[in-house]
């Protein structure tokens, strides 16, 4: 595949920017690993390169990804841009560090535009801007989408997190760094992940589905990649699997996979009949809402031929 560089004079012009993708894509799009665009939009997305971007879904389809209606979802870092060698005049920008929000941002809340090249002078949306898949976007702005993504999970003010009961301070985090300094460290992408994951599953597990929630209202239930972080997993809810501590010990161990049609494969001659009889009883994954959260089958597929023992 041909490269494209993004260099100009010699120097690497990084630039943060928005991607708009939409689950029904016309394009061939994975976006916890690449995202594909014509050459319209080449130079501004070689300006993101070793830049970070935010994934934007333009408007709500049947299980949209993004979560909801004119969103921002998610962030993730451009790592390269290669031509499709398939399709003349269209490219691939490669992703790493994906990343879904906790919490879904609209383009505006009331008046205000998290993008001010959307809002025209006299106040009403820029259809023009807003037509294009791919727009730079200011440190500034970017860092406010950021905030308002991950405001459930970050508090700026250490005396707001005084008083909170021990449960909640375990998923938040207190810090007057920006958030896209944050959003890199593994102990905030986890907390991310199992926030997510333990939602998408209503915190139930998909094998047995079993859902135990305690006394002080948190659940037994934890949130396994299938694709694991150390071979290049992303920490996206389609990446991930909620599980009871016992199946995801088994789950990364091999000894349970899951097919591409979600059927729940087991290497029966190393578990106990006492622990396979726990199995969902028609041995199928119970599957999250919407649907287009399920396992994608890249992922498993990865977990099945990889790590899996039957």
């Amino acid at each position: 595949m041909g490269k494209a560089n993004g260099k100009t004079d010699g120097r690497q012009l990084m630039t943060k920017a928005i991607f708009t993708t939409r689950v029904d894509s016309r394009y061939d799009d994975l976006p916890e690993v690449r995202y594909h665009f014509p050459r319209t939009y080449l130079r501004t997305a070689e300006r993101a390169i070793d830049d970070w971007i935010v994934y934007y879904a333009p408007r709500r389809t049947p299980g949209n990804v993004g979560g909801g209606r004119q969103v921002y979802f998610a962030i993730a870092r451009v790592t390269s841009i290669e031509s499709d060698p398939d399709r003349k005049g269209h490219f691939y920008a490669f992703v790493s560090n994906y990343l879904p929000f906790t919490r879904p941002v609209p383009f505006k809340e009331d008046d205000y535009y998290y993008e001010s090249g959307l809002r025209r002078k006299d106040g009403q949306t820029n259809k023009g801007a807003f037509g294009r898949s791919i727009r730079s976007v200011p440190d500034d702005e970017f860092e406010r989408i950021l905030q308002a993504g991950f405001s459930d999970l970050v508090i700026e003010d250490r005396e707001s997190a005084q008083g909170l009961d021990t449960g909640l301070q375990d998923e938040l985090f207190v810090s007057d760094r920006p958030v896209i300094h944050q959003v890199v460290a593994r102990p905030f992408r986890d907390a991310a992940f199992r926030r997510q994951i333990k939602q998408a599953y209503d915190n139930t597990c998909a094998i047995t589905g079993i859902q135990i929630i305690n006394g002080g209202g948190r659940s037994e239930v934890q949130a396994a990649h299938i694709r694991p972080v150390k071979d290049q997993g992303p920490d996206s809810i389609r990446n991930g699997i909620a599980l009871s501590g016992t199946f995801h010990w088994m789950f990364d161990r091999g000894l349970v996979s899951i097919a591409d049609d979600h059927t729940i494969l087991v290497a029966e001659d190393r578990i106990p009949s006492r622990i396979l009889a726990m199995v969902n009883p028609d041995r199928r994954l119970c599957l999250p809402r919407p649907r287009a959260l399920a396992p994608h089958p890249r992922f498993i597929r990865y977990h099945r031929e990889t790590v899996f023992l039957g």
